[in-house]
């Protein structure tokens, strides 16, 4: 009898080759999460992450989930201890539950909200280097908010994504683009059904070109109209980025 386990993660991935477990490397998120399942059961468990952060990336709320023989794993407690107790200091499980049998935590989401943060004082400070894009420059919010008004809704977004082979869809929903300042740094989150490939970090980089002056908020429509990713801005970095939170049916 096997249970599924749902599992809530925060990681820095300041060290990580991204999420996805990969052939020339098992420096990433799913490969440390699965080498504790192979040391605990002796067998290949593989873990399903909501989705696949890039390397640099953080997250205060992945969901994965995974599915393990009763006989190992008598409990999501039990689960979520022996995980902690071997997983590195820069990934830990906050939350652990026992899910349906057809739970995914990739298929069944339903929204995900990622937070990019800037800083645009002239450095950043050094405790916060691996978490925050150091732009160094002032930036004009209202531009930015006017911009990111008409990336709003349902929209085919192929010129924000990095992957020029993409075959499947690349139409997606943005609910909502908060864009606001912390001092002096700015803070977007994105809320949606679904993003491409480095679909935030090239929505960001364009806000940002927006926010420096180097574009007109008007220009979003045609960029969103041209679906090639020439027209969009630059790809930011990757350690401004977070997974927050991913949202599932029937759930507050």
């Amino acid at each position: 009898m096997k249970k599924n386990i749902r599992m809530t993660l925060e990681y820095d991935g300041s060290r990580y080759d991204g999420w996805q477990k990969q052939g020339n490397t098992d420096n990433t998120i799913q490969g440390k999460l699965e080498a504790v399942l192979f040391k605990w059961t002796g067998q290949e468990v593989e873990v399903h992450g909501s989705g696949r952060t890039d390397a640099g990336v953080h997250a205060r709320g992945q969901t994965a989930n995974f599915h393990i023989e009763e006989q190992f794993c008598p409990s999501a407690a039990a689960a979520m201890e022996y995980m902690n107790r071997y997983l590195p200091e820069d990934i830990r499980v906050i939350d652990a539950k026992e899910a349906p049998e057809r739970f995914h935590s990739r298929l069944s989401a339903v929204r995900k909200t990622y937070a990019y943060c800037v800083e645009t004082a002239d450095r950043k400070c050094v405790f916060e280097r691996k978490y925050v894009y150091g732009l160094g420059r002032e930036l004009d919010i209202p531009a930015m908010e006017k911009a990111a008004g008409y990336l709003l809704g349902e929209h085919d977004f192929k010129s924000f994504c990095s992957n020029k082979r993409m075959k499947k869809s690349t139409v997606r929903r943005i609910d909502q683009i908060g864009i606001h300042a912390d001092g002096t740094k700015v803070v977007f989150t994105y809320t949606g059904n679904g993003f491409l490939y480095n679909m935030v970090r090239i929505l960001t980089g364009t806000l940002l070109e927006v926010g420096l002056g180097k574009r007109r908020p008007e220009e979003m429509k045609a960029v969103l109209e041209a679906r090639n990713r020439e027209a969009a801005g630059a790809t930011a970095p990757p350690e401004g980025l977070f997974l927050m939170r991913v949202e599932y049916d029937g759930e507050a």
